[in-house]
């Protein structure tokens, strides 16, 4: 093995630096030193986070086991931006008496999952995603139960643990029978010897099946609204963005490179997927009072127009997709970030709180307002335009299936911009004749919000710009 390998892994090595320097400072500060620490594990990760945009190797190490190039080291900028983000908004939460003792495992957890996701990412052999599959997977139950003096945290850690378990198992199947079927885990090997057979064909469904639990697709998604709600507000922005969008990323790097002799199948099954993931998704969504729930069906319809993107199987479908996936997080991070301000200042989660939210907190009303326009799709944010590119990939090869999925996915937003509507219709038109009160917020969590805002205004605005999703593509293919 040359150890010049490693040095191809510049997004992993960073990544480990900045996890040694939070442990070293939480084990070895003094207690008055240990004020500092959360200005200082942001800081560090702020300096990973731009290191990250210089880090651009396109090549294979460790015999193909491990491969980088642009959309990889692209996807894993995206998910850099959304954490630093995600750790601005923790603050207020790891302020409290009940977690600031547990400042630095957050972090320090956080930032392992985040390495287990790059591991994931950028493997060619399985063996190398699925250690990264697991070193992402068993952090993030730990960050799910990490109230646990909270009963609804610790239910929420076990029920994701059990289907963490469940669906490692289930492409631990897969990947057997690939193994047993290919003789090698190589995803390029394994393409080559790839034939349509019942074995190879049950082998696809069980590993792909494995990814449908982390992306919450219908009918894999029953663990993500308990989760969901029962986990810490900005473990479950974690979950409901960077984590899926990893997952996301993962999935469609194996179906494009192991399974391309199976297109014909896959797309099928994806045909049949989205659509009962974005339907299901939104009419639950329409039935919810509590935000944290209403965001996470939320969240499984976005995983059906995420998934449109991968539909078409091109180089357009994969822009298409890494794109919406950026946009998503910045949507979404407004939301759940607004949310986890009112319910650490006020406690108050459902949405007939936010009647008349409008009159006491105009700033977070429009900063909500905005997002729920970006995630309904609304002209001109940019939530618009990352649903118009998955259409349009979707529909790239003009058959009648695809324009078929493409317009019942299109009659679904009718139904997402109703719900979307009734959060804005609740701050605005709603009367309440005691509307939460003054709700002040602490500047990294303003930072956060702003940063969300401007990316969702300005991705929206530069968007306008450029016909085709091939002109945005970051210049990753």
């Amino acid at each position: 093995m040359d150890l010049s390998y490693y040095l191809f892994m510049k997004h992993e090595l960073s990544l480990i630096v900045v996890f040694l320097l939070l442990i070293i400072y939480d084990l070895f500060a003094s207690d008055k030193a240990k004020k500092g620490y959360y200005p200082f594990a942001c800081v560090v990760f702020l300096i990973h986070t731009v290191a990250c945009f210089f880090f651009r190797d396109d090549a294979e190490a460790f015999h193909g086991m491990y491969v980088t190039g642009p959309a990889f080291y692209t996807i894993k900028n995206i998910l850099n931006i959304g954490v630093f983000l995600i750790f601005l908004q923790a603050n207020q939460w790891l302020s409290k008496p009940d977690a600031i003792v547990k400042r630095g495992e957050f972090f320090m957890l956080t930032v392992l999952t985040l390495f287990g996701m790059y591991l994931m990412i950028s493997a060619g052999h399985f063996l190398l995603f699925y250690i990264g599959l697991e070193t992402a997977s068993l952090p993030i139950a730990a960050l799910v139960a990490f109230n646990k003096a909270k009963r609804e945290s610790a239910e929420a850690g076990a029920k994701y643990m059990f289907n963490a378990i469940f669906s490692s198992a289930v492409m631990i199947f897969g990947l057997s029978f690939l193994y047993g079927s290919a003789g090698t885990l190589y995803f390029t090997d394994i393409a080559a010897n790839l034939y349509a057979g019942p074995l190879m064909i049950m082998a696809m469904i069980f590993t792909a099946t494995g990814l449908f639990f982390k992306i919450s697709l219908v009918p894999f998604h029953m663990w993500a609204p308990d989760t969901y709600q029962g986990a810490p507000t900005n473990v479950t922005l974690y979950l409901s963005t960077i984590s899926k969008g990893a997952a996301v990323f993962a999935l469609m790097m194996i179906l494009y490179k192991v399974f391309p002799a199976l297109s014909g199948t896959w797309h099928a099954i994806l045909w049949i997927l989205i659509l009962v993931t974005i339907t299901i998704g939104n009419l639950f969504a329409l039935r919810q009072n509590n935000m944290k729930r209403f965001l996470a069906y939320s969240s499984v319809s976005q995983a059906g127009f995420i998934m449109l993107g991968l539909f078409s199987g091109t180089k357009l479908g994969m822009a298409a997709t890494i794109f919406y996936i950026f946009v998503y997080i910045f949507s979404n991070l407004a939301a759940f970030g607004i949310v986890s301000v009112i319910e650490d200042r006020t406690g108050k989660l459902n949405m007939s709180d936010y009647n008349g939210l409008y009159k006491t907190n105009p700033k977070l009303t429009w900063a909500m307002t905005i997002a729920m326009f970006s995630l309904g799709g609304i002209p001109f944010t940019a939530g618009f335009f990352s649903k118009m590119f998955v259409f349009m990939a979707a529909m790239e090869d003009g058959s009648t299936a695809s324009i078929v999925l493409v317009v019942l996915a299109f009659l679904n937003t009718i139904i997402s911009l109703y719900y979307y509507l009734l959060v804005v219709k609740a701050m605005f038109i709603n009367k309440n004749n005691n509307p939460i009160e003054k709700v002040k917020s602490d500047g990294y969590m303003k930072a956060s919000l702003i940063l969300s805002m401007a990316g969702i205004l300005l991705i929206g605005i530069i968007s306008c710009f450029y016909k085709y999703i091939d002109n945005i593509s970051f210049g990753i293919f």
